[in-house]
């Protein structure tokens, strides 16, 4: 059993930034794919990034390409999102999950999930 707890969410101006964070307890977190995926009001739950366990491999959907990076520190049981030049249609519920699969990007892959953190961009 993993369990994961996000922090970091707020309101933030378009063109901000802001770093999500996500810490692990329980079963070796450094054995785990890490995902960050985010749900807007209507939507269906979305990708965002993910990393391998050793942080060698990332992945990312293509809206937030060349703007969010997702790392970790296996040390701190921690993986992170920063989130750069962001844009309203970024406001979502934003989750990170743990998986035992390599860099997947759907949701049903990951056994894993934390409460969310909300992320409203506002224009």
């Amino acid at each position: 059993q993993v369990r994961l707890v996000e922090s970091g969410g707020g309101l933030v101006q378009a063109g901000g930034s802001r770093r999500l964070s996500c810490a692990a307890s329980g079963r070796t977190f450094s054995s785990y794919t890490m995902g960050w995926f985010r749900q807007a009001p209507g939507k269906e739950r979305e990708f965002v990034a993910a990393i391998s366990w050793s942080g060698g491999r990332t992945r990312y959907a293509d809206s937030v390409k060349g703007r969010f990076t997702i790392s970790r520190d296996n040390a701190k049981n921690t993986v992170y999102l920063q989130m750069n030049s962001l844009k309203p249609e970024d406001t979502a519920v934003y989750y990170c999950a743990a998986s035992d699969y390599v860099l997947r990007y759907t949701a049903n892959e990951y056994a894993y999930w934390g409460q969310g953190t909300q992320v409203t961009v506002s224009s």
